[in-house]
């Protein structure tokens, strides 16, 4: 059996993705039989896979898994919190495989988290030049003007970068309180409180109601489910794997 790069071992074991295996490697946080690696480095699966001194389970077949789960408000997204905070993972009752969440939502954000133990479907996702829509459902206060429209629809300049263009609806329009739907191409951190906030604007309620294809749905707070052949193949599709 060929030697395989450790960063996709890791994700294929289900310890991490592979951009946060990376991240390890290059914090010197994992060794092969023993010694250090570097970003590149390859091994075969039936060397000794180390993080923090932690062996890591190379499974000889690993059943895959693809999940949607509603995230509540109030939950992180990590798979374990050094505060004691609730993590998503507490919601995952009865999964066997070790899975982990693609990409994020912040505490206080709600709606379509996915999780996974396939890396390269994970990385797939995630990679900024994928471009993968992800839809959010936004309550804003006070008002919003159409000059903020068009700034949010253009970009934001956030970190000396400014954003892709977006696409921005108004779905309600009360006094005080207007709920938009935002579709954005890339995954900044808080990106789209920091868009809303940088345009004068405070935001009430944050709920991600799609990835891609995928459709959060009548999905409720909490539940999870395993993705369908049918959204299997067609967030495959969006990501350019067939």
């Amino acid at each position: 059996m060929a030697e395989i790069r450790i960063q996709k071992l890791l994700a294929d074991a289900g310890f991490c993705s592979r951009r946060k295996a990376e991240e390890l490697i290059r914090q010197g946080r994992v060794q092969r039989n023993g010694r250090p690696v570097s970003i590149g480095d390859k091994a075969f699966p039936k060397d000794i896979i180390t993080v923090d001194g932690q062996k890591v389970t190379m499974p000889r077949k690993k059943k895959l898994r693809y999940i949607m789960l509603h995230k509540p408000r109030g939950y992180v997204t990590t798979v374990s919190d050094e505060l004691d905070r609730r993590c998503v993972m507490d919601l995952l009752d009865g999964i066997e495989e070790r899975v982990y969440p693609i990409g994020r939502l912040d505490r206080n954000s709600e709606g379509l988290l996915l999780l996974t133990n396939d890396g390269n479907f994970a990385n797939g996702i995630m990679h900024p030049s994928r471009h993968v829509t992800k839809t959010y459902r936004v309550t804003v206060r006070p008002a919003v003007t159409e000059e903020q429209l068009v700034q949010l629809a253009e970009g934001i300049v956030l970190d000396g970068k400014k954003t892709l263009p977006a696409t921005v609806v108004v779905l309600t329009n009360e006094p005080g309180r207007v709920v938009l739907q935002m579709t954005i191409k890339e995954g900044r951190n808080r990106q789209i409180r920091r868009m809303c906030e940088a345009v004068g604007l405070e935001v009430a309620r944050l709920r991600r109601t799609a990835v891609g294809p995928l459709k959060l749905g009548m999905l409720k707070p909490g539940a999870w489910r395993d993705l369908t052949p049918e959204e299997l193949r067609a967030i495959r599709n969006a990501i350019g794997k067939e």
